[in-house]
């Protein structure tokens, strides 16, 4: 196995982004450099614009998530440092002319988790894995976006029991939204802007990505959102690629059947979104073995699919959905197996939801960080100033 190189290293951390600035570590010069050893492990010098910074350990999962995801990296090792005054200032000016070029670009926090859910191929279930994982989320108590960008096979309002018309207020989409328990789902679907659900799309690859792009730069996402999933079309033509470059700090979820077939088109979705620097979150297994009422397994799309994609390319097996007829039932109906089922296939959806939760891909947690409280500070001192101006008109008025 090639072993990749230091600049392959440095590549990669374009990915991961500063949650309090919103831009990369490398653009900030926050990631110093990197060194890979013969045995596969990396060394990479990371500099804090403090360092007791609160986003510290999300930094770091960040970058171990990343970095680990490369085909040959057995370890990875961070030396933390700090940045100079003249650093911080030239981050911060960094940050700052990246918000204002690139602002208007999506109107996705920066804060927000995005996952696409992607497959190789058509009929491995990746819509019914997207739904349900979100609801899962979602009843967590996360706040919980969807975008549906498989513009031609729309199936995500139906799955998740949603319809309505998409509306504009001040010239931004407001998605259609479903509360879950303490959580919440916003949906956005080109199935909200058809008269009949059984309407055919006929475009051609320039319209299918203006579609998404409307949904990244146009779609009113709350500040709140804790994660996006996308919905991807089967493949790698022109909605993947384009989103991959409108969203460079995505992460990626494979779905894959047990069939061998399956799981090497799925393989080259993989490749695909390690070209474009995002990093692979893990593969999902769906439509895995099915069990009778007896307790009899029955391999009906073959076994071992999801074991071997996960071992070619280096991720990890975030679970097996067994084939249950729950499920579809569930789809059919818009209420989620996972919401509505006590079988198997919901149990599965519900633990990789937790792990993707608690271990994988953690929401970013924002209180504490040094922009928040220099903000609150600046705010503090507006206020003292307008006091004092309020007391000299006072005075003078006395005076008068």
């Amino acid at each position: 196995m090639t072993l990749p190189t230091a600049t392959d290293v440095m590549e990669l951390m374009r990915g991961v982004i500063d949650p309090e600035l919103g831009s990369n570590l490398v653009e900030l010069g926050m990631a110093r450099s990197a060194q890979v050893s013969e045995d596969g492990e990396v060394l990479i010098k990371i500099a804090l614009t403090t360092s007791g910074c609160p986003l510290r350990s999300q930094i770091q999962r960040d970058v171990k998530a990343r970095l680990e995801s490369l085909p040959g990296v057995t370890k990875v090792r961070i030396l933390w440092d700090e940045l100079t005054a003249e650093e911080k200032t030239a981050a911060m000016t960094t940050a700052r002319f990246n918000v204002s070029q690139q602002a208007p670009d999506t109107a996705i926090p920066s804060t927000t988790k995005v996952l696409m859910v992607a497959s190789g191929k058509g009929g491995v279930g990746k819509s019914t894995v997207t739904t349900n994982l979100a609801a899962a989320l979602a009843a967590q108590g996360f706040k919980v976006g969807v975008m549906d960008a498989d513009i031609w096979g729309y199936s995500v309002p139906r799955m998740l029991g949603v319809d309505g018309d998409l509306r504009s207020v001040e010239g931004k989409i407001v998605p259609i939204t479903r509360h879950v328990g303490e959580g919440r789902l916003d949906v956005v679907s080109m199935g909200f802007l058809v008269d009949r659900e059984d309407s055919a799309l006929m475009w051609r690859g320039l319209m299918l990505n203006r579609a998404v792009q409307h949904f990244c730069e146009d779609v009113a996402w709350s500040d709140d959102l804790d994660y996006l999933l996308i919905d991807m079309p089967p493949g790698t033509g022109d909605v993947q690629m384009g989103l991959a470059k409108m969203l460079p700090r995505a992460e990626m979820i494979v779905v894959t059947t047990p069939a061998v077939a399956a799981q090497k088109v799925a393989a080259r979705v993989v490749d695909m979104g390690r070209k474009n620097y995002l990093r692979i979150v893990g593969v999902i297994e769906n439509m895995s073995a099915l069990t009778t009422e007896t307790g009899e397994q029955h391999a009906v799309f073959g076994s071992g699919g999801g074991e071997s994609l996960a071992a070619e390319v280096g991720a990890p097996l975030l679970g097996k959905i067994p084939l249950e007829a729950a499920v579809s039932d569930g789809s059919d109906r818009g209420e989620p197996a996972v919401l509505d089922s006590n079988g198997a296939a919901a149990a599965a959806f519900a633990s990789v939801a937790e792990a993707l939760s608690s271990e994988h891909v953690p929401p970013v947690e924002m209180a504490g960080c040094s922009a928040r409280m220099l903000d609150a500070a600046a705010a503090a001192l507006d206020a003292l100033d307008s006091l004092d101006a309020l007391d000299a008109d006072t005075a003078a008025s006395s005076k008068g």
